[in-house]
């Protein structure tokens, strides 16, 4: 079974804890992960991350050449205090939205280990949702 890989993504980390954005382009993972940066989530990775399984935990963390970079639209490239290396709490898949007010645990696989996934929801509480999330995790019913 394969132990890395490097997916076009985003990642941003709270206190270890990271979600990769996940989309195709021009789906918001830039402009999702410098909103979360904004609320307080550091930056792991902007359009590529590394992902590694270690035990049964699936790292992140960005390629060297892109580390503590990110694209802002219309401004360009800005510098950023990367976070070296975070476990993935979560997936955020833009291009599934989400129809469910209080929607169902859903889970991908990545790298053989069940990772917990979000969908897009077109509403301005989205990433403050997301990055509560980090903070504290969520309660499954």
């Amino acid at each position: 079974m394969q132990n890395a890989t490097i997916w076009h993504a985003g990642c941003v980390a709270f206190s270890g804890r990271s979600l990769v954005i996940t989309g195709a382009s021009g789906t918001g993972k830039s402009a999702l992960t410098l909103t979360l940066m904004a609320y307080g989530a550091g930056l792991v990775a902007d359009d590529r991350v590394r992902l590694e399984r270690v035990g049964s935990t699936i790292t992140a963390r960005a390629p060297d050449m892109i580390s503590g970079l990110i694209e802002a639209r219309f401004v360009g490239l800005l510098n950023a205090e990367p976070i070296l290396s975070a476990t993935v709490a979560a997936i955020v898949d833009l291009n599934q939205i989400e129809p469910d007010r209080l929607p169902p645990s859903r889970h991908t696989t990545v790298l053989g280990q069940s990772v917990p996934l979000f969908h897009r929801a077109p509403d301005p509480i989205f990433a403050p949702a997301l990055m509560q999330f980090l903070k504290a995790g969520r309660k499954n019913v």
